[in-house]
């Protein structure tokens, strides 16, 4: 077993339940942390024997531009497409971040962290 993070992927998106915030859009990050096998890998030394970071990144990308009122929404979104499309992976943590949330105070950013294991 082993782990693969993407982590502080910066992306701008329009999240939130306020109509300022779909309209104007803030800044979010994500944090990716995906368990898989990686000694299959380790010995081929072959992109399609482990977990595409190149890909999590995509999916990431692709699911935080689809509008949604809750960041947990985005995370579940993240969560499923992640073990739909790469059967490699066991379980798998996000976190979602709204940078400079609007909420009436000096706050650097709020989180959701969700984590899923793969069902059998």
């Amino acid at each position: 077993m082993g782990i693969i993070k993407v982590e502080n992927i910066r992306i701008f998106a329009h999240h939130g339940c306020l109509k300022e915030e779909t309209a104007i859009g803030s800044d979010y990050r994500v944090d990716l942390e995906v368990k898989a096998n990686l000694q299959t890998s380790a010995k081929s030394d072959s992109l399609s024997d482990t977990v595409d970071y190149v890909f999590l990144n995509k999916i990431v990308r692709e699911e935080m531009q689809i509008p949604s009122y809750l960041l947990e929404t985005v995370a579940k979104r993240i969560l499923g497409r992640i073990f739909i499309e790469d059967g490699h992976i066991t379980k798998a943590t996000v976190k979602v971040s709204k940078l400079n949330p609007p909420i009436g105070g000096d706050v650097e950013m709020v989180t959701i962290k969700m984590t899923e294991k793969r069902k059998k």
